[in-house]
């Protein structure tokens, strides 16, 4: 529990298969830096002082998760077909939440998150008037954006037929970096409002690509705060690697 008795807790969507790794294993239960995946997550979360308990929501499929230790603030429910159906369902068995709780949601496969950034995250939102929805770590873009599409804008008569040109991304226009973010997690919302937002999204078939979209489909206002470069999400075996030597870092 936060020092201003704003309630805390942890959602953590772990139910998926990582098929782009390309390996039987599901990425989170990798061993990286002597522990799993999940586990160093884990960790991060279970560190923060304000945490009150944290929910895990895992495959039915997953026996690996039941070989962790045991932990007086965590507990496993079964994850969904989707990032979404996971994180409510893990919503949903947080049976003592409030409303106006806060709760922190979090990647299993980002496991390098610097314990000071998460805490900024909580110190900018916690004690916020409960008008304030929550908001999330993200990076400014850095590159030249670029939005793509399979059907080439050319000056000039095209060389390429009608088969590579549908086959092949081309450049549609240069987007304004100073307006874009890219998203990372944890992701904080207050209870309620995360959990209502998910629900009306899901009934209408809208697509959520993480918990932000959902608020934003039901228009809230979402604030950015800055995250860091080494909060990486493990999605190849490359990024695999990477972890292992931030967490050799002490990231």
């Amino acid at each position: 529990m936060s020092s201003l008795n704003e309630t805390i807790w942890g959602v953590m969507p772990a139910a998926g298969i990582g098929s782009r790794m390309q390996i039987k294993t599901p990425k989170q239960y990798l061993k990286v830096a002597g522990k799993t995946v999940l586990e160093h997550s884990m960790s991060l979360l279970l560190d923060l002082p304000q945490l009150s308990k944290m929910v895990v929501c895992v495959s039915p499929h997953d026996a690996v998760f039941e070989t962790l230790p045991n932990h007086p603030q965590v507990f496993s429910t079964q994850g969904g077909e989707t990032r979404a159906d996971s994180v409510l369902n893990g919503l949903r068995a947080l049976d003592q939440a409030q409303h106006d709780d806060w709760v922190l949601v979090h990647d299993a496969a980002r496991p390098c998150l610097p314990p000071l950034v998460l805490q900024r995250l909580v110190t900018e939102l916690v004690g916020c008037d409960v008008s304030v929805a929550g908001g999330i770590l993200a990076l400014p873009a850095q590159d030249t954006l670029k939005q793509a599409t399979l059907k080439p804008n050319l000056l000039k008569p095209s060389k390429l037929n009608e088969c590579e040109a549908d086959q092949v991304p081309y450049i549609a226009k240069t987007l304004d970096r100073s307006v874009v973010w890219q998203a990372q997690t944890p992701q904080m919302f207050r209870y309620g409002v995360l959990r209502e937002s998910l629900e009306h999204c899901l009934q209408n078939n809208w697509v959520v690509t993480d918990e932000a979209s959902a608020l934003e489909l039901n228009g809230h206002a979402v604030k950015l705060i800055e995250g860091s470069a080494q909060n990486i999400k493990i999605t190849t075996q490359h990024d695999l690697k990477l972890a292992e030597f931030l967490l050799s870092q002490n990231c």
